[in-house]
């Protein structure tokens, strides 16, 4: 499954940041919790609603957005 099929933006949802599956969770927030040191367990047990997979989702978002970044010096 690609990311593209997880990932969501809404216009009216949390100012159209990515979101997981139409829900209001970014994808920067579980970028941020795993920077923090979340492990996926704890991300999975503080919202039970996420799967292992919107986690992954957030990754490959994140490496391809990443990916497609053009440096300008």
């Amino acid at each position: 499954m690609s990311y593209k099929d997880i990932i969501t933006i809404e216009s009216g949802k949390r100012s159209g940041k990515l979101c997981i599956r139409g829900m209001r969770i970014t994808v920067y927030d579980v970028l941020s919790y795993l920077a923090s040191g979340m492990t996926y367990e704890e991300i999975l047990n503080d919202f039970p609603y996420l799967t292992k997979e919107d986690i992954l989702a957030c990754l490959s978002c994140a490496a391809d957005r990443e990916r497609q970044t053009l440096l300008v010096n």
